[in-house]
C-alpha cells in the first residue's frame, strides 16, 4: 500500500491544472466535442487499469472531470500524482 502524502508534499508535486479537494485531486479537461471527451475518458480508463488505479471519471458535454485518490491508503499518494501526470500527457 502507498503512503498518504502530507500537505506540503502534495502542494510541491501537484501538476499544473490540478486542484486539491479534501482527500482527492481533481481536474476538468476540456475538449472541442463530446466524442473527444469520451475518447479521452476511454484512454484514461486504459491507462488507469494498467496502473491498477481507478479514478472517478465524469463525462459531460465537452468536459471530463477526473478525481483521484488512493482509497486503500485513505488519501492522496504518489500513485495519484503519477496518474495525474499521465492523464495530462494523454490529453496532450
Amino acid at each position: 500500500m502507498s503512503d498518504v502524502l502530507d500537505d506540503s508534499e502534495i502542494d510541491a508535486e501537484l501538476p499544473d491544472g490540478w486542484m486539491r479537494d479534501d482527500d482527492e485531486i481533481v481536474r476538468t479537461f476540456e475538449f472541442d466535442s463530446y466524442l473527444e471527451g469520451v475518447g479521452f475518458a476511454s484512454g484514461a480508463a486504459g491507462v488507469a487499469e494498467e496502473a491498477f488505479h481507478h479514478p472517478e471519471l465524469t463525462i459531460s458535454w465537452r468536459e471530463v472531470e477526473v478525481r483521484l485518490t488512493t482509497h486503500d491508503a485513505g488519501g492522496i499518494t504518489e500513485k495519484d500524482l503519477d496518474l495525474a501526470a499521465r492523464f495530462d500527457e494523454l490529453a496532450g
